[in-house]
């Protein structure tokens, strides 16, 4: 079994505690590795790196910043399979999709290095003759970020790049249920020219080292992916020093089928959205409004093709289209969800229960659910696991009011043929993002953002990376 340290100023650095944290593969229950359950002298140790580091970083050009950054993405390319591996083993995810995620991985850290020479200010007209108004983007300083468990790996360089390309340092602190990667990730960093401090990663839960890290009076910004109701403990705990917050939470897109639609496309997108990751995606399609005419032919097709997924431990069998939950809770959450809804009139048109997996760990059948209402749990609350609840709707204007009346609003979808009907969609969805005629997955040049409780700011293109940047307006009377 492996054993991590914390990873201080360039090295591993045993904690200062004697707790520790077990590591458990969800697919099978074994423990994998243990981990610190980091104190706040752990912290305030790479808080410390942190700061001795950053100083010098920022005065570096963006160019030789942006350079440093390339050689971890190679780094990333030359260990494809351990490091997807490592994913698999902690994670639950399919070999294919961890592989996927870490060349996604070294193509956004490349991607967040060419923004190096376009890291621009202004030059703002004064109404005073003779003055000169002039707006700098410049570093918060130290930056921290809390990851989730769902893409861990991925989520290390969103955080990460745009904070070192922007000049700043970082402290990270990985999901309890998934740091191996995070741990992998700086052994690699560690091979780079990257200077020492200017990425530390310390382990543990999000109730302590998590808590600590976003209530520090020593960082400019926390960046968190995750749940509503940890991103709003977040700022709670960041609310006492005014510390400016990112946040990435959870999602209940919707997913719009007219019934001019190419129905084997919608059901392609949705039952993907559904399997992938064992549907624990923020941003895949949670909920499917589906003009009634057409209902029960998408639904039948749809059941047809979530029937025929196979889920399974991903290291024995790489065949299988998806793993499992990531642990008891998680499953817990999604049977209970769907129990829930049939007593409150949905039909089970396949799966339904636990999958009958020889492996240990907590699997879900693909399930479809027919005859939803829009006032169900399973339609309101986010699900994460692999289950997709449909609703029949009379047409596009009461499927857009249905997909709006959500505490959420990160991501949507709609299907249709028809370009007036898909641009008066557009127009009328309140989310952050809407998907016409395809899967729901993100650019990286894109912005990932949501509305209402799914989050404040984004990531991604060059308004993520302005996230990791404060303005310095400077007036010069001449």
């Amino acid at each position: 079994m492996k054993t991590y340290r914390n990873y201080i100023n360039g090295k591993p650095v045993a904690s200062q505690g004697d707790e520790a944290l077990e590591v458990i593969n969800p697919s099978t229950g074994a423990v994998v590795s243990r981990v610190p359950e980091s104190t706040d002298a752990d912290l305030d140790a790479a808080l410390d790196a942190a700061h001795a580091a950053q100083p010098a970083w920022a005065k570096r050009p963006a160019i030789e910043r942006a350079n440093l950054l390339r050689q971890i993405s190679a780094k990333l390319r030359e260990n494809v399979g351990p490091l997807a591996r490592t994913i698999v083993e902690e994670q639950g995810k399919t070999v294919g999709l961890a592989e996927v995620e870490v060349n996604f991985t070294a193509d956004y850290i490349d991607y967040m290095a060419e923004w190096a020479r376009r890291i621009e200010g202004e030059i703002i007209p004064s109404d005073r003759p003779g003055e000169s108004i002039f707006l700098f983007r410049e570093p918060f300083g130290v930056v921290g970020g809390i990851l989730p468990w769902n893409f861990p790996f991925f989520l290390v360089a969103r955080k990460m790049a745009p904070a070192l390309v922007c000049g700043n340092a970082i402290v990270l602190k990985p999901s309890e249920e998934t740091p191996n990667n995070a741990f992998e990730f700086a052994r690699l960093i560690a091979g780079t020219d990257l200077p020492p401090g200017l990425v530390n990663i310390v382990s543990g839960r999000g109730a302590g080292v998590g808590k600590a890290l976003a209530g520090s009076n020593r960082i400019g910004l926390i960046s968190f992916t995750g749940s509503v109701n940890t991103g709003s403990a977040i700022m709670a705990a960041a609310a006492k020093n005014i510390t400016r917050v990112n946040l990435e939470l959870g999602g209940k897109a919707p997913a719009i089928v007219l019934d001019d639609a190419d129905l084997d496309l919608a059901v392609t997108a949705v039952k993907n959205s559904r399997i992938i990751n064992s549907g624990q995606v923020c941003n895949c399609a949670e909920r499917v409004y589906v003009h009634e005419k057409v209902a029960a032919e998408f639904t039948e097709k749809l059941a047809k093709a979530m029937a025929a997924a196979r889920c399974g431990d991903p290291l024995a069998d790489t065949g299988v289209d998806y793993g499992p939950m990531i642990n008891k809770a998680g499953f817990d959450k999604v049977d209970g969800l769907v129990r829930r809804a049939v007593g409150e009139g949905a039909q089970v048109v396949t799966g339904g229960g636990r999958a009958d997996v020889a492996a240990g760990g907590h699997y879900f059948q693909p399930t479809v659910l027919a005859g939803c209402r829009h006032d169900m749990e399973i339609i309101r609350h986010e699900t994460f696991g692999p289950v997709a609840p449909v609703v029949a709707v009379s047409g596009l204007e009461e499927a857009v009011a249905l997909a709006n009346d959500s505490e959420y609003g990160l991501t949507s979808s709609v299907y249709t043929r028809n370009l007036n009907a898909a641009m008066h969609a557009c127009r009328a969805l309140r989310f952050g993002e809407t998907y016409v005629n395809r899967e729901n997955f993100e650019a990286i040049q894109g912005y990932h953002a949501g509305w209402r409780k799914s989050g404040i700011g984004g990531a991604d293109g060059k308004h993520g990376l302005h996230e990791f940047l404060q303005t310095h307006v400077v007036y010069l009377q001449a």
